[in-house]
Protein backbone atom coordinates (compact mmCIF):
# COMPACT_ATOMS: atom_id res chain seq x y z
CA UNK A 1 0.00 0.00 0.00
CA UNK A 2 2.87 2.28 0.59
CA UNK A 3 3.72 2.31 -3.17
CA UNK A 4 0.34 3.44 -3.93
CA UNK A 5 0.75 6.75 -1.24
CA UNK A 6 4.32 7.12 -2.99
CA UNK A 7 2.68 6.99 -6.53
CA UNK A 8 0.10 9.81 -5.77
CA UNK A 9 2.75 11.65 -4.32
CA UNK A 10 4.14 12.10 -7.44
CA UNK A 11 1.37 12.85 -8.94
CA UNK A 12 1.95 16.25 -10.15
CA UNK A 13 -1.28 18.79 -11.52
CA UNK A 14 -1.75 22.41 -11.57
CA UNK A 15 -2.36 24.29 -8.65
CA UNK A 16 -5.56 25.29 -9.03
CA UNK A 17 -6.90 21.64 -10.09
CA UNK A 18 -5.41 20.57 -6.87
CA UNK A 19 -6.62 23.36 -4.73
CA UNK A 20 -10.44 22.46 -6.03
CA UNK A 21 -9.77 18.59 -5.39
CA UNK A 22 -8.40 19.14 -1.86
CA UNK A 23 -11.60 21.43 -0.68
CA UNK A 24 -13.96 18.71 -2.40
CA UNK A 25 -12.01 15.85 -0.63
CA UNK A 26 -13.26 17.82 3.32
CA UNK A 27 -16.73 16.70 2.08
CA UNK A 28 -15.67 13.16 0.47
CA UNK A 29 -17.95 10.25 1.00
CA UNK A 30 -16.65 6.55 0.22
CA UNK A 31 -20.26 5.02 -0.71
CA UNK A 32 -21.58 8.38 -2.46
CA UNK A 33 -18.56 9.52 -4.34
CA UNK A 34 -17.07 5.90 -5.63
CA UNK A 35 -20.05 4.04 -7.09
CA UNK A 36 -20.65 7.10 -9.56
CA UNK A 37 -16.92 6.88 -10.56
CA UNK A 38 -16.36 3.26 -10.61
CA UNK A 39 -19.81 1.80 -10.99
CA UNK A 40 -22.19 0.33 -9.00
CA UNK A 41 -22.05 -2.79 -6.97
CA UNK A 42 -19.83 -4.05 -4.05
CA UNK A 43 -17.08 -0.82 -3.36
CA UNK A 44 -13.25 -2.25 -3.78
CA UNK A 45 -11.08 -2.10 -0.68
CA UNK A 46 -9.12 1.00 -0.42
CA UNK A 47 -6.23 0.63 -1.99
CA UNK A 48 -7.94 -0.95 -4.92
CA UNK A 49 -10.04 1.58 -5.41
CA UNK A 50 -7.06 4.15 -5.73
CA UNK A 51 -5.06 2.33 -8.17
CA UNK A 52 -8.33 2.16 -10.29
CA UNK A 53 -8.96 6.19 -9.73
CA UNK A 54 -5.35 6.57 -10.12
CA UNK A 55 -5.44 4.90 -13.73
CA UNK A 56 -8.63 7.33 -14.48
CA UNK A 57 -7.25 10.00 -13.74
CA UNK A 58 -4.19 9.68 -15.97
CA UNK A 59 -6.25 8.72 -18.39
CA UNK A 60 -8.01 12.48 -17.83
CA UNK A 61 -4.99 14.35 -17.53
CA UNK A 62 -3.86 12.69 -21.15
CA UNK A 63 -7.18 13.88 -22.24
CA UNK A 64 -6.20 17.44 -20.79
CA UNK A 65 -3.00 17.71 -22.13
CA UNK A 66 -3.35 16.88 -25.45
CA UNK A 67 -6.85 19.18 -25.71
CA UNK A 68 -9.25 16.24 -26.34
CA UNK A 69 -12.76 18.03 -27.16
CA UNK A 70 -14.21 15.02 -24.80
CA UNK A 71 -12.14 16.00 -21.95
CA UNK A 72 -14.08 16.96 -18.49
CA UNK A 73 -12.69 19.45 -16.10
CA UNK A 74 -15.96 18.66 -13.55
CA UNK A 75 -15.07 14.72 -14.00
CA UNK A 76 -11.20 15.16 -13.34
CA UNK A 77 -11.90 16.71 -10.26
CA UNK A 78 -14.56 14.31 -8.85
CA UNK A 79 -11.95 11.56 -9.79
CA UNK A 80 -8.99 13.72 -7.64
CA UNK A 81 -11.42 14.43 -5.15
CA UNK A 82 -12.02 10.33 -4.37
CA UNK A 83 -8.39 9.79 -4.97
CA UNK A 84 -7.43 12.10 -2.12
CA UNK A 85 -10.35 10.79 0.00
CA UNK A 86 -9.19 6.84 -0.38
CA UNK A 87 -5.97 8.26 0.34
CA UNK A 88 -6.87 9.57 3.21
CA UNK A 89 -8.68 6.66 4.81
CA UNK A 90 -5.85 4.36 3.67
CA UNK A 91 -3.27 6.05 5.59
CA UNK A 92 -5.10 6.50 8.80
CA UNK A 93 -5.89 2.54 8.13
CA UNK A 94 -2.04 2.56 7.98
CA UNK A 95 -1.44 4.21 11.06
CA UNK A 96 -3.67 2.39 13.18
Amino acid sequence: MQDLISMLHAVRRPPLLMRAARIGAEDYRRSVHLPRLLGYGVLPRHGAALFKLMEIESDLNGQRLSGDTSYSLIRHVDVLIAMLGEARVLKASQAA
